[in-house]
């Protein structure tokens, strides 16, 4: 039988060997070239970069860094070390969000020139896909499901490229643009909620505001308090900083394929303040832990500096739309 120390040593080697493995998967990405990227895409694939086809791969690449980052997915996996990790799951997950937004709006949007238009099969199967569920690892699994929405959207650019499937088409229009930007409004807007409540606070309820003949279906305070459970602090912060790292690629790929419509409208220096505003949500976390101190006490409050990140991004992101939705 094995000694006491023995099984004491054994067990201290297991621990350090999952715990180096998991700050090895929990690594959190950079924010790459996406012009660079998509060169050589279209080098290696040998397709002629069109309208389009730098927002598409830029969708491909990010969901093909879920599955083959180090560790692969590790949301729905039920075996140590990622069973016990959570952070790089939120992240994930905070990715994977914006990644389904876009298929969406690639799918009845970017591809569609008007609401009579036909659907892009491609594009139907990738979204479909994307929607499991990240948790489900086995019949069929998650990774499985992605992987065939990349292989779909790899169909789809291959055909904007080649010019051979006429109902394979990317439209850059500002009222597209515009559209999607309102749901980037809407996630950055939440996003900024969520990393606010870390402290805390008091909210008039607002949901009726400005329209007398609004209504709802259940009656709810009129004063609330929103507060983020401590033990959700990290789990807020990492997934928005997911979601931010998203859309800050998906704003990179947008500012070249809808450069025709930026210019025009000369917003082009509108967008390169929103990506740097969302640059500064992707500066390395030096501490070992999320902080949470309390409005000026003496600790930093690392979610409401990334709140400030995402608000003034946001701000502006809603100034954007708004010059793009003008005639």
């Amino acid at each position: 039988m094995l000694g006491k120390k023995t099984i004491i040593s054994v067990s201290v080697i297991i621990v350090l060997i999952f715990f180096t493995v998991s700050i090895w998967w929990g690594k959190m990405p950079s924010a790459y070239n996406v012009f660079e990227k998509t060169k050589q895409t279209a080098q290696q694939e040998q397709e002629k970069i069109v309208v389009g086809y730098t927002t598409v791969s830029t969708l491909i690449d990010v969901t093909q860094w879920l599955l083959d980052k180090p560790g692969g997915f590790l949301s729905n996996d039920i075996t140590p070390p990622s069973i016990f990790m959570d952070n790089m799951p939120a992240f994930e997950y905070g990715v994977l969000e914006q990644v389904r937004d876009l298929a969406l709006v690639m799918r009845l949007d970017f591809s569609r020139s008007q609401s009579q238009s036909s659907v892009n099969k491609d594009l139907e199967i990738a979204q479909s896909k994307l929607n499991i569920s990240h948790k489900s690892w086995i019949f069929p699994s998650a990774e499985s499901e992605y992987q065939k929405a990349i292989l779909a959207l790899e169909r789809y650019r291959s055909d904007l490229a080649t010019h051979d499937a006429p109902n394979a088409q990317f439209y850059t229009r500002a009222d597209n643009l515009a559209d999607w930007l309102r749901k980037v409004e809407k996630r950055l807007g939440s996003i900024s909620q969520h990393l606010s409540a870390s402290v805390g606070q008091d909210q008039y309820n607002t949901a009726l505001a400005g329209d007398p003949n609004a209504m709802q279906s259940t009656q709810t305070a009129e004063n609330i308090q929103i507060k983020t459970d401590w033990l959700k602090i990290d789990d807020v912060f990492y997934e928005s900083k997911g979601a931010t790292w998203a859309i800050l690629q998906f704003l990179k790929a947008a500012e070249i394929d809808f450069s025709n419509v930026l210019k025009k409208k000369n917003a082009q220096v509108s967008l390169k303040q929103i990506i740097r505003d969302l640059e500064g949500t992707q500066e390395t976390l030096w501490s070992p832990m999320v902080l949470n101190g309390d409005g000026f006490g003496l600790l930093a409050n690392h979610s409401l500096v990334m709140a400030n990140y995402v608000s003034r991004a946001n701000a502006a992101l809603i100034d954007l739309r708004s010059l793009l939705e003008q005639g």
